[in-house]
């Protein structure tokens, strides 16, 4: 018998747990700040990969797309995560240079959201980064041609088995398509979940002279 799907749903809950607090009225001045602090507080909680992240970006008809990514770095210069320029995304990117991103950490009730323009990092940078990843991820970026049709799996095999054997003995491989980007956001909001679902949400707003914050309605 397959499962109802309908009937899981409703017997799911969230947030079965107690959640931290949030004052809105004691954030930093900055949201680089309070996304440094939640994120140390998301490892020390057990959070399961919270450096996994949603990336939206929309085709050139304006058509919008998701997937998860991993977050590389954040600084002042925005939020940085990398892929193939040659990829969907990078595609995508490139064609209309805007994005979102979400960070959702369900063992705190907690989500953060940005959106921004994305600028491209010098190709020296990508690669740098790329050579401070694992093994693993210099075998896969050697491997290239993400999102392109796989002809069969035989075909993936071959090329990640040489894509493998060239990381461990030259792990300075280039890998030419290989690009880093950065989100720098015109807008951060930080969602604290409440078991009797008062929420608070916080919004960043990038201004002339700093960032401007307001509450809204959950």
């Amino acid at each position: 018998m397959e499962p109802d799907l309908h009937e899981l749903l409703r017997s799911l809950r969230v947030w079965d747990t107690e959640l931290p607090g949030f004052a809105p009225e004691e954030a930093p001045a900055d949201p680089l700040a309070l996304f440094t602090r939640w994120f140390a507080e998301a490892v020390a909680a057990g959070q399961t990969e919270p450096h996994t992240m949603s990336l939206a970006t929309a085709d050139e008809d304006g058509l919008p797309d998701v997937r998860i990514v991993m977050l590389h770095g954040a600084d002042m210069d925005g939020w940085a995560f990398a892929s193939h320029a040659t990829s969907r995304k990078g595609r995508q990117l490139a064609a209309r240079p805007y994005a979102a991103l979400d960070f959702y950490w369900p063992v705190q009730g907690r989500q953060i959201r940005l959106r921004g323009p994305v600028t491209v990092a010098p190709p020296e940078e990508g690669q740098a980064d790329l050579h401070a990843r694992s093994t693993g991820a210099l075998a896969a970026a050697l491997v290239g041609r993400q999102s392109e049709v796989l002809p069969s799996r035989a075909e993936l095999d071959r090329a990640s088995d040489a894509a493998w054997e060239r990381a461990e003995s030259s792990p300075d491989s280039p890998a030419p398509t290989w690009t880093l980007y950065r989100l720098r956001p015109d807008e951060v909001e930080f969602f604290q979940g409440d078991t009797r679902r008062r929420h608070a949400r916080l919004v960043y707003r990038r201004a002339d002279t700093g960032w401007a914050t307001e509450l809204l309605w959950p």
